[in-house]
């Protein structure tokens, strides 16, 4: 009968365990939930059966229980807390920016307004956009200006931000018909040549590209060639750059982000070392690697793009590090001291929207650069 008993008891322990896993799997903890779910079956299985044997009055079977619930309680609120510190600290992601906010047309939008009539409108059908998150709130100004007024959802209209990387590969699907982006990745250049489509790139503005720490680190400026080193890997603690004694953790971001490629650019030759990776859950279960989202510790280094940084993600625990001497500002990237700029494209790739040469040569014009300089950028002509 013990045995029928335990045999029973164990496959219902194991059934609810594989029920258990399977929620576990699809959670954004699973990485955590799921070998947990694992042990705790394992160890409910042995004390279920201990207890089906007689051992449940044993001193020591008491103590091992009481130690059993105790750490495993412990074990979630630990992980828990960790993971709390740990959203505390990336406070760079996309999850950080709201673009709703500069939502065109809300009667709230913090998107750039004209204070005069547009020299261009739009009245009907209006050419599809899509761009870089860092981008969508000068091109939510365009918008705003010159097509039909009604809002525009930035995650589901003719105007949405689904990121640099989504947003190229939706141009070459012909599900938009102008991107605002950083320069194309090699991937992307190759892509549209195999499907037979020309990337047209009009440059619209520049900004800086910019690497930022945490505010306590005592480090304010670093040379190219520092940042270089530390990126390569050849350089890995703050005291070889003037900081104190302490492991440079340097982040990055994924490889078809525009900061990333802009990266790439920025290093030029010099090879860019292995990325820091975090687990994370995948779709059907799975467990996958991925380059580690920037966690604002104090011996950190990440980058962006200034107006991101600055004005997008407002905390005041980053800083951005000036560049041989020079701070990244609208004034040193105007006059070109700062060292490290990009230019910002419009990029097509063969749509036949009536209005999408008129909107580009509307873009260029003095109001559409106005739209660019009040919005935070540099304009294209950089006046």
């Amino acid at each position: 009968m013990k045995v029928f008993s335990s045999i029973l008891i164990t496959g219902g322990i194991a059934f609810a365990g594989f029920i258990a896993m399977f929620f576990a799997a699809f959670s954004q903890d699973a990485p955590f939930f799921m070998p947990f779910v694992v042990t705790v079956s394992v160890i409910i299985a042995i004390f279920s059966n201990l207890v089906i044997w007689g051992q449940a009055n044993k001193k020591w079977f008491k103590w091992g229980l009481v130690s059993f619930i105790s750490l495993s309680v412990i074990s979630v609120g630990g992980y828990k807390i960790n993971q709390k510190r740990i959203e505390d600290l990336q406070i760079m992601s996309r999850q950080d920016v709201d673009l709703s906010q500069y939502t065109p047309n809300h009667p709230n939008s913090r998107a750039v307004r004209l204070q005069e009539e547009p020299t261009f409108k739009i009245k009907d059908n209006p050419p599809r956009l899509d761009g870089s998150t860092a981008l969508y709130p000068v091109f939510a100004g365009f918008a705003q200006a010159v097509y039909p007024e009604k809002e525009y959802n930035p995650y589901d209209s003719a105007v949405v931000s689904t990121q640099t990387s989504h947003a190229y590969e939706r141009l070459l699907r012909d599900e938009v018909d102008l991107i605002f982006v950083p320069e194309p990745s090699k991937k992307y250049i190759e892509l549209a040549k195999e499907r037979g489509k020309e990337l047209k790139m009009v440059p619209f503005g520049k900004e800086a590209f910019v690497f930022f720490t945490h505010v306590n680190n005592n480090v304010d400026t670093l040379t190219v060639e520092q940042i270089r080193g530390i990126y390569s890997g050849n350089i890995r603690n703050w005291k070889e750059v003037g900081g104190g004694n302490g492991a440079i953790e340097a982040f990055q971001r994924p490889e078809e982000s525009g900061s990333q490629q802009a990266l790439i650019r920025f290093m030029g030759d010099e090879p860019i070392m292995k990325p820091s990776t975090e687990r994370v859950a995948a779709g059907m279960g799975g467990i996958i690697d991925q380059v580690a989202e920037y966690q604002n510790k104090e011996n950190a280094i990440g980058y962006s793009f200034r107006y991101f940084s600055e004005q997008m993600v407002q905390n005041g625990a980053i800083r951005n590090i000036a560049v041989n001497g020079v701070p990244p500002t609208k004034e040193t990237i105007r006059d070109g001291t700062y060292p490290i700029t990009s230019d910002f494209y419009i990029v097509t790739a063969g749509s036949d929207n009536p209005h999408l040469e008129s909107f580009i040569e509307w873009i260029l014009s003095e109001q559409g650069q106005t739209v660019v300089e009040e919005t935070g950028y540099v304009s294209a002509s950089g006046k």
